[in-house]
């Protein structure tokens, strides 16, 4: 069948390309407009934008899909679905009548849970074991639309947002085309949501990125994980900013190591230090929380490259005492 797939970050090429692939005809995409990227603020094309220009795709880059030059365009195409994957504006409703099949979007939770812009980084902050992803049609509501098919996926102890919502986005691409090959066929019906388990996912401020060291760890290494790679966890050091990788909350085995050892040797019952207070040793970096402490992975200064948190303390020359707040 025709269809005009939405998207626009690299999050929504698997889905592009998988849906490319299949037996159905992508006749356009639909994505933001260009937007001003780099220190030279020159437009740049967004990715699924780029990916169309190459692979010799038309892009359609309205301002407002409400624009009755936009819905136009919209219906010549006369798409019967358009897939959506993180498009990231609105799809009013003038513009959800056109598709004879709707609109069906990909999104990256286990609806009714966590809708909104940011459900994976959501997902990883509030501590979940299982996620996933789920196709629906579009209505006005925010992620309320019908379901149409499901995947489960685990959250391991060691993933960021960006882990996560990497696995994701290519399982979720196999279940939108199975999605569109069973609206074609007539053998899906779209299911209500239950009106239990309804949680929000509004976007992760800057601000809320940063981390409260009052916290306990498990919270701390939480918040870390779900703020990687964006909006990028930070906090204060000297009155400047410093930006952190992924923690490790103390006595937790480091990623491919076995045993229940502590790191560099530490053990989880050693004194930690107090909340925000960094204690450098030679093999590793220790801060304190509001329960036990956390070992700094990466970590990058204001204006500097990223570095091994040891690295980056033996440059710093801390003074003893001295804390993140």
């Amino acid at each position: 069948m025709r269809v005009v797939f939405a998207g626009t970050p690299g999050v929504a090429l698997p889905s592009l390309e998988a849906v490319q692939a299949s037996d159905h005809d992508v006749v356009a995409v639909l994505t933001r407009p260009d937007a001003p990227a780099g220190r030279g603020r020159r437009l740049v094309r967004s990715p699924v934008g780029a990916w169309a220009d190459a692979h010799g795709v038309a892009v359609l880059t309205p301002r407002r899909l409400a624009d009755a030059e936009a819905l136009a365009v919209l219906k010549r195409l006369a798409p019967d679905c358009c897939p959506v994957v993180a498009y990231g504006a609105l799809v009013p409703p003038p513009a959800l009548d056109i598709p004879r099949l709707g609109w069906v979007n990909l999104h990256f939770s286990l609806l009714p849970a966590w809708r909104g812009a940011a459900p994976v980084q959501r997902a990883i902050m509030a501590g979940d074991e299982v996620t996933g992803a789920t196709t629906f049609l579009l209505e006005e509501g925010l992620d309320t639309g019908p379901v149409l098919g499901v995947l489960t996926e685990t959250v391991r102890p060691p993933d960021t947002s960006g882990d996560l919502l990497g696995r994701l986005s290519v399982a979720g691409a196999g279940l939108l085309v199975a999605t569109l090959d069973g609206l074609e066929a007539g053998r899906l019906v779209a299911q209500p949501q239950p009106p239990d388990g309804v949680s929000l996912a509004p976007k992760v401020s800057v601000e809320e990125a940063r981390i409260d060291w009052g916290l306990p760890a498990f919270v701390v290494d939480r918040r870390v994980r779900g703020c990687t790679p964006a909006p990028g966890a930070w906090t204060t050091l000297r009155g400047e900013r410093v930006k952190l990788g992924p923690v490790r909350p103390e006595g937790a085995t480091p990623p491919g190591e076995g045993g229940a050892a502590g790191a560099a040797g530490r053990t989880a019952s050693a004194q930690p230090p107090a909340p925000g207070e960094i204690e450098a040793g030679k093999r590793d970096v220790r801060v304190g929380t509001g329960s036990g402490a956390v070992v700094l992975g990466q970590v990058q200064a204001q204006g500097g490259r990223e570095m091994a948190a040891p690295d980056w303390a033996r440059g710093l020359r801390l003074e003893p005492g001295e804390r993140f707040v």
